[in-house]
């Protein structure tokens, strides 16, 4: 099927019903490797079927897992208690998320892999867990620039590192930790403040010990090498950065009520939420359960008449991908809305910041960029009318979307075929809401 090169967003009169977030796609990350490193049989429920989950599926088999796909959202993944050396090159797509938990992964095994990506992962820095991996003893040889995809892994033999990190970043801590289950003695990961902790959780539920200890400032992560992982059933909650999507239009768009049920609560990846909370949104959470050994509710957004504020920098952890919606949201604020200590953003699939800015600008918006954030100036009009270059950054163009089912004119993206990477249903799910979302 032929991808559209532009979408467009066009101002929609209100948004109404009920949705369900698409699986999610951390869990889902997790699930498939852990499942591929364990010994016997993990049942999935609910993973996300986005490009780079599905990367991440073709990753492990490579690897030697056997992966069936039962039904929608069904998998089961039968692994052999180890990875083995792949017959070809182990391409990750754009999944960034996939590529460094594989890497760390695999660094544990006597075996040599080759990993590499499209061209937007091939510019992203992978030195922040290829670095590390090296301090435990596993090689990495590149093609090109040093931390830049392709490159060539050799792993086996490692020996625990005491780590710690200024940045909380579960990639960097997750990649550590399934490297640091087949190295020699006690693997520890320290974080300034807590960055979201599924690898920890799901590393218990397929048997693994896991300490971690609440420091002054942040904690302490560690486990012991030599473990093995047993396979288990694995029940993937809605991830709360896709149900951000619809909820943002809720918010924006006057008139409009949205639910979406099965949301993960972590409070780890709940910043976004409780931000809104502090602009005077109308959110409420009900139906509260739990799921995957996560708790899951169901979260309704209203119309609301936002006011900007200053984002507390130590809440970054919990919504570091949240950021572009909530600077969509923020333009409709009355007031600036400040976002700071955010500089892992420009590492993302993109620059987000620069994109972010440059976007909301071409739609009318105030925006002052800095080199660790940036600050959103709303009004209750937003002209749109633009057409914002996105880079191929699903997040990006989605958030500019929802922007324009609440500006004065259309907003277009381009690239929008990324979307698929995390949200693969996104334009029929906010039809379904009441969008006017199209190619253009």
């Amino acid at each position: 099927m032929t991808q559209p090169s532009h979408l467009t967003a066009r101002p929609a009169p209100s948004l109404n019903g009920t949705a369900r977030a698409p699986g999610d796609k951390s869990m889902s990350h997790r699930a498939l490797i852990l499942g591929a490193m364990a010994t016997g049989t993990t049942e999935i429920e609910g993973l996300l079927e986005g490009d780079d989950v599905l990367a991440t599926a073709r990753a492990v088999k490579a690897f030697g897992a056997t992966v069936e796909r039962l039904g929608v959202g069904q998998w089961r993944v039968t692994g052999q208690g180890g990875f083995r050396t792949p017959a070809d090159v182990i391409d990750c797509g754009n999944a960034g998320t996939g590529v460094r938990l594989l890497m760390g992964a695999a660094a544990g095994y006597p075996i040599t892999a080759t990993f590499d990506g499209d061209a937007s992962l091939r510019k992203r820095p992978m030195g922040r867990v290829t670095d590390h991996l090296e301090r435990m003893s596993a090689r990495f040889d590149w093609s090109g620039a040093r931390g830049l995809l392709p490159a060539d892994l050799t792993g086996g033999s490692l020996s625990a590192i005491d780590h710690v990190q200024t940045v909380a970043s579960a990639q960097v801590k997750s990649a550590i930790l399934l490297a640091g289950l087949n190295a020699v003695g006690i693997t520890t990961v320290t974080e300034p403040e807590p960055s979201r902790d599924h690898t920890e959780r799901m590393l218990r539920a397929f048997g693994a010990v896991v300490e971690v200890e609440t420091l002054d400032e942040g904690w302490r992560v560690s486990l012991t090498g030599g473990q093995a992982l047993t396979g288990t059933g694995v029940a993937v909650p809605g991830d709360p950065s896709s149900a951000a999507f619809p909820l943002a239009a809720a918010l924006i768009v006057p008139g409009s009520s949205v639910t979406v049920e099965g949301v993960m609560l972590n409070p780890l990846r709940t910043g976004l939420f409780q931000t809104w909370i502090d602009m005077g949104a109308d959110l409420t959470i009900t139906n509260r359960r739990s799921s995957g050994g996560e708790e899951v509710g169901d979260i309704t957004a209203r119309h609301s008449r936002l006011n900007g504020i200053v984002v507390p920098e130590d809440r970054a952890a919990s919504m570091i991908d949240e950021y572009p919606i909530l600077a969509a949201t923020a333009a409709f604020a009355d007031g600036a809305t400040v976002m700071r200590g955010i500089g892992e953003m420009r590492v993302k699939e993109s620059d987000r910041i620069a994109l972010m800015a440059a976007g909301l600008a071409a739609c009318g918006v105030a925006v002052e960029e800095e080199a660790e954030g940036f600050t959103v100036t709303g009004s209750n009009a937003v002209r749109g009318g633009a057409t914002v270059t996105t880079h191929g950054d699903h997040r990006i163009a989605m958030s500019h979307l929802i922007l324009g089912l609440a500006a004065e004119q259309a907003v277009t993206v381009d690239e929008p075929g990324m979307i698929a990477t995390s949200f693969p249903g996104f334009v029929a799910l906010m039809r379904g809401l009441g969008a006017d979302i199209a190619e253009a």
